[in-house]
């Protein structure tokens, strides 16, 4: 693989984590301030990765990076159309894999199968304009001042901890509804996910929509 391609999947990879982590954080403190209670919106059982926002600054960062000088109005728009089929791509998804998405915008106005709606596609756009502009410079300032090898180092391990995170995040969700049916352990893992990765952990996690 040529060096530049390497240097490519690195800056994205720490995009990736970076919008990952900040992402779970401010929806968290948002969900507290609006109503009062605590939730996990990480996407995996383990660590506060919501890769919802991780991928979606991958795939801004990838289609208007390149737009970075241009009016917002344009940059809006972008956003907007991306934002929006990136959403229903990721609730559609989610609901093949998993059975369920963690929203569900049928309630609201001008919502296309519940997966997405005009409102939330506004902010999408809005988003792209702040990314773009000013939380991707600042977060590429961050990347640069991170040790190329060592770099190189916690990716891959990121990336492997990750692959088992999701995985162990989907037997999770399996033996949950397993345990929802009846069917009691058969071993001691199963037996840690009943106590400790249950129904109430993984509803707190996905917005009891699960």
């Amino acid at each position: 693989m040529k060096k530049e391609t390497v240097e490519k999947i690195y800056y994205l990879f720490w995009i990736f984590v970076f919008a990952s982590v900040i992402g779970w954080g401010i929806e968290g403190a948002w969900t507290y301030l609006k109503k009062g209670v605590l939730i996990n919106h990480s996407a995996v059982a383990i660590g506060p990765f919501n890769m919802a926002y991780g991928v979606a600054a991958v795939v801004l960062t990838i289609f208007l990076e390149k737009y970075k000088n241009a009016n917002i109005i344009k940059i809006f728009t972008l956003g907007f159309l991306w934002g929006t089929i990136l959403e229903y791509i990721m609730s559609l998804g989610m609901e093949l894999v998993l059975g369920f998405t963690a929203w569900d915008y049928s309630k609201k106005p001008l919502n296309i199968n519940g997966r997405v709606c005009l409102l939330y596609s506004v902010f999408w756009g809005i988003l792209a304009i702040f990314w773009i502009k000013s939380f991707l410079p600042f977060v590429k300032e961050i990347i640069k001042k991170i040790d190329y090898n060592i770099g190189k180092k916690i990716a891959v391990f990121l990336s492997v901890f990750l692959v088992i995170d999701m995985i162990f995040t989907y037997s999770a969700i399996n033996r949950a509804r397993e345990l929802e049916k009846g069917i009691p352990p058969s071993n001691k893992y199963e037996e840690v996910l009943d106590k400790t990765f249950n129904k109430e952990y993984l509803k707190n996690m996905f917005n009891n929509n699960w």
